[in-house]
C-alpha cells in the first residue's frame, strides 16, 4: 500500500499505531484467549459470517450475544458454541425490519444490566433485495433493505453507545460493508446504495470518535465467501471456489483485539484482491 496516497485523519491513525500491511491482517494469527473475557454483540449471528464470528469469539474468550431474527437459528449457533468452546452465548432475538428505538433502547439496559459494559459489536446482518433495474425496484423491497441494512444497524449502535463507552478494554464496532459499496456495479440496486452509505457512516462517525478514546469504528469488506447471500446473487457460481467464512476471520479478529487500538474510521479487505473470485 503506498503511503502517499493517504490523507485522512482516520488513515494516518491506522499507519501511526500498527502498519499492517493488507496481507498482515488478512492472515493475522490473534495470541491465545485473544478476546478473554470480553462481551461481543454479534447481529446476523444465526449463519453465514455472523455465525463464525460467533465461533471465532467464543473460541478467544469473548462471551457473545447472539442477535438475530430466527431463533431457530439462533438457538443452532448458541449450541454449537455450548459444544465448541467453554463459554455460555446469550441469545437476543430481534428483527431488525420491524424493531425501533425503544427496542434497541431495552436492549442496551439488558446489557448493561447483565454484563456493565458491551467491549464489542459486529453489524454483520444484512439482505441481498433484488437485482433488478433501478427503473424497476419495488419500493417495499427498497425501504427493506435500507431499513436493516443501514437504519437499523445504525440505531442499534447508536442505541448501545452508552454501554460501548464503558469498555474498559476500549470497545470496537464493525460494520460489514462490500465492493459494490465502493464502485457499484448495474442491477444491484439497494443493497450497493446501502453499501455506499455504509462507508459514510463509518468514515463520518469515525471521525467523530477520534481522540475521544472511547470506541473505534470500522468496516469490513468480506470479499467473496461461502454463504447464502452470495449463492442467491451468484446462483451459477461453485461456492466451492469460494472462501468459507472460517477463512476470512483473521480481520474480524484484529479488528476486534487491542492490536487494532488506534485505527477508526477505515474499510479493512478481508481477503487480498488476488485470493477473491469475480
Amino acid at each position: 500500500m503506498d503511503r502517499k496516497k493517504i490523507s485522512t485523519s482516520a488513515e494516518l491513525s491506522f499507519w501511526n499505531y500498527r502498519m499492517l500491511t493488507p496481507d498482515q491482517i488478512c492472515r493475522y494469527a490473534p495470541p491465545p484467549n485473544h478476546l478473554e473475557g470480553r462481551i461481543i454483540l454479534i447481529s446476523g449471528a444465526g449463519d453465514g459470517i455472523g455465525r463464525e464470528v460467533a465461533f471465532a469469539c467464543a473460541e478467544q474468550g469473548a462471551t457473545t450475544i447472539l442477535l438475530g431474527r430466527s431463533v431457530g437459528n439462533l438457538e443452532s449457533t448458541y449450541d454449537a458454541i455450548i459444544e465448541r468452546t467453554a463459554h455460555t452465548p446469550v441469545i437476543c432475538p430481534i428483527d431488525l425490519e420491524t424493531a425501533g428505538p425503544e427496542e434497541y433502547a431495552q436492549l442496551n439496559l439488558l446489557v448493561n444490566s447483565q454484563f456493565g459494559r458491551l467491549d464489542g459489536l459486529v453489524n454483520n446482518a444484512g439482505i441481498l433485495g433484488s437485482r433488478t433495474p433501478m427503473n424497476h425496484y419495488k419500493p417495499q423491497t427498497w425501504d427493506s433493505v435500507l431499513k436493516i441494512n443501514v437504519t437499523a444497524q445504525y440505531m442499534l449502535t447508536q442505541a448501545l453507545v452508552p454501554t460501548l463507552e464503558v469498555s474498559a478494554s476500549g470497545a470496537s464496532v464493525i460494520f460489514t460493508t462490500s465492493g459494490v459499496g465502493r464502485r457499484s456495479r448495474a442491477f444491484w440496486g439497494a443493497y450497493a446504495v446501502s453499501k455506499f452509505a455504509i462507508e459514510g457512516l463509518v468514515q463520518t462517525w469515525g471521525q467523530e470518535c477520534e481522540n475521544l478514546d472511547s470506541f473505534r469504528i470500522n468496516a469490513i469488506d468480506p470479499g467473496a465467501t461461502r454463504t447464502k447471500m452470495r449463492a442467491e446473487a451468484y446462483p451459477a457460481e461453485n461456492p466451492e471456489k469460494l472462501k468459507s467464512p472460517s477463512e476470512i476471520m483473521p480481520a474480524y479478529l484484529y479488528l476486534l483485539g487491542d492490536d487494532s487500538i488506534g485505527i477508526n474510521g477505515l474499510t479493512i479487505d478481508a481477503q487480498l484482491p488476488d485470493e477473491q473470485q469475480n
